[in-house]
């Protein structure tokens, strides 16, 4: 799908950026606070005990419970293709696919300074997204194009992949998640000057209700200088390009 510089933005027609949000931060003084976490629009929704139980407490209460589903839809259990399904669920559910509500599981951000001085863009463009819709709790399956304009320090590269990793890694929506990734890049880097571009196929649309297998959605967040058009221009040229 080739992009276009009109693609979705809640940030690209406005010149004045909201502060620097910290992510992790934000959830701790909500939980202290006895608030429920969504209270800032960034953060995913999440009940104030949400680390009340450790990881393998969830994992057995999960299991569990999916047993029980299971048997609700009327499987049988004692076949062999289905008797450890419960848990390989909860494991998958825990471990795997929404290991980033837990904030264990940030990624530790380490910054180099930038001796040789490079002031132009960075793109790294193809990030791989595996995510899951929050409202069916089916497959979010894209990419994610992320960029910066370095404010005096540089990041390692895969720390960008990580950090798109880590918000992918939870229940979600599209636009959440692009705000969030924005966001963190900003906070850890120290600097507006922030893109993000998410393209992705949601199952819930591909293989529920209307079943269109052919439709993606692109979302896009322009921090600072890339809600300048010419170096939105440069920004969907390196994407574009093979």
């Amino acid at each position: 799908m080739k992009l276009r510089e009109t693609s979705l933005s809640t940030k690209a027609n406005k010149r004045t950026e909201h502060p620097i949000v910290d992510l992790d931060n934000l959830t701790n003084q909500l939980e202290v606070g006895g608030s429920r976490m969504q209270t800032h629009p960034l953060a995913t929704p999440m009940r104030p005990d949400a680390f009340a139980l450790s990881a393998s407490e969830k994992i057995v209460q999960i299991e569990q419970r999916f047993k029980e589903i299971l048997e609700i839809l009327g499987l049988d259990l004692a076949d062999d293709s289905l008797k450890d399904t419960p848990k390989r669920v909860a494991k998958m559910y825990v471990n795997e696919i929404f290991s980033g509500l837990d904030p264990e599981n940030k990624p530790e951000t380490t910054l180099f300074q930038n001796p040789y001085q490079y002031g132009q863009m960075l793109v790294e463009k193809d990030i791989e997204v595996h995510s899951y819709c929050e409202h069916h709790l089916v497959p979010i399956i894209g990419k994610a194009h992320v960029a910066y304009f370095s404010s005096g320090q540089v990041v390692g590269l895969s720390k960008l992949n990580r950090v798109v990793r880590y918000f992918s890694k939870r229940p979600q929506v599209q636009e959440r998640l692009t705000e969030q990734i924005a966001a963190e890049l900003k906070e850890m880097l120290g600097t507006e000057d922030v893109a993000v571009v998410l393209d992705a196929e949601h199952f819930c649309v591909k293989t529920r209700g209307i079943e269109d297998c052919g439709s993606s959605t692109t979302t896009v967040h322009y921090g600072g200088r890339f809600q300048e058009p010419e170096i939105r221009r440069e920004l969907l040229a390196h994407i574009e390009r093979k």
